[in-house]
């Protein structure tokens, strides 16, 4: 199903821009403390899942995994806001750090990637073995978003989740890799490729990675997206090349195939994301309700005022959770 969405943008935050920039330059400081618990992965890597609270097995105190945005980790604001909310709501809440997010390098070459749906499907496995009769749900922004759309079509009926938020989900990476090099959004993909730049130097000072690193420079490597993913992304994942990477890690071929309750946020105008990547009625199942707004940027979202903004995911995102505790 597809429906309009009831969000009316901040007087003075009609631009994309406006929306997508200021809740970082509002927000840079982090107000959640957390813990972070590292776990070792199958593979033998290591995971770190952020708690501001230490999570009990409860049934009535459901808990809410939480994928956050490229080079984004616990203390991203749209987490932060999203930890204070669930917390006042009664729900138990853990951020996932995608592999070598949050500062922290990680052991092994690989990193993460747009699809990387094996890693939170295999700590939700682990979540519901540690907290057995505690219910399960998901929220993903961005990147997080596009992985955990893909994670829910891809287990389908099997899946561990019993609800799932996505909020301005890349689902169509060729077509977004392409809007992100127009125009003013060339400017976050500057940013984020400088940032991804930051996150390989400090694996590359590591003999047993050093090798496996690109070559960091050359810059051709950090001149867009569609030059990063073929020639770092791809081949450190296991993928062919751009086109199979972009082809296997979108999660919009997989939107028919979701069976858990699952809202799906997204602003047309938002400057990441092509309206191409889009679906239409007929890719969503009937498990999918997308919410489109006309406004609201990437990750944005701000209601109010410039005086006084009001962060309108950190109620629409606890609401429709509540329908499915």
């Amino acid at each position: 199903m597809i429906s309009e969405s009831h969000f009316s943008p901040a007087l003075g935050l009609g631009n994309c821009h406006a929306q997508t920039v200021f809740p970082t330059l509002h927000r840079s400081k982090p107000w959640v403390a957390t813990r972070c618990e590292w776990l070792a992965t199958p593979d033998g890597d290591q995971l770190a899942l952020c708690t501001p609270k230490p999570l009990v097995d409860d049934p009535h105190k459901p808990l809410v995994l939480v994928l956050h945005g490229l080079e984004g980790s616990v203390n991203s604001p749209y987490a932060q806001g999203l930890m204070d909310a669930l917390l006042k709501k009664g729900y138990q809440v853990a951020v996932m750090h995608f592999r070598g997010c949050g500062g922290v390098p990680n052991k092994l070459p690989r990193a993460y990637h747009s699809g990387d749906s094996e890693d939170p499907r295999w700590l939700a496995g682990h979540l519901a073995q540690r907290y057995p009769r505690t219910p399960l749900m998901a929220v993903g922004y961005s990147l997080g978003g596009n992985v955990l759309l893909k994670w829910l079509g891809e287990d389908g009926q099997q899946g561990l989740l019993k609800a799932a938020v996505a909020v301005s989900a890349p689902m169509d990476l060729a077509a977004c890799s392409q809007r992100i090099q127009s125009g003013l959004s060339r400017f976050y993909q500057r940013h984020l490729l400088q940032s991804l730049k930051g996150s390989l130097a400090r694996k590359a000072v590591d003999p047993a990675l050093a090798s496996a690193m690109p070559d960091l420079n050359n810059p051709a490597l950090f001149s867009n997206f569609h030059q990063f993913d073929n020639q770092v992304t791809a081949p450190l994942h296991g993928f062919n090349g751009v086109a199979d990477y972009y082809s296997r890690a979108s999660s919009k071929p997989l939107l028919r195939h979701i069976a858990r309750p699952t809202l799906i946020l997204h602003a047309k105008d938002d400057p990441f994301i092509s309206t191409k990547a889009i679906p239409s009625e007929a890719e969503l199942s009937a498990a999918v309700q997308l919410e489109l707004s006309a406004q609201g940027g990437h990750v944005g979202f701000v209601a109010g005022s410039l005086w006084r903004p009001r962060y309108w995911l950190e109620s629409r995102i606890p609401a429709f959770l509540d329908q499915h505790r």
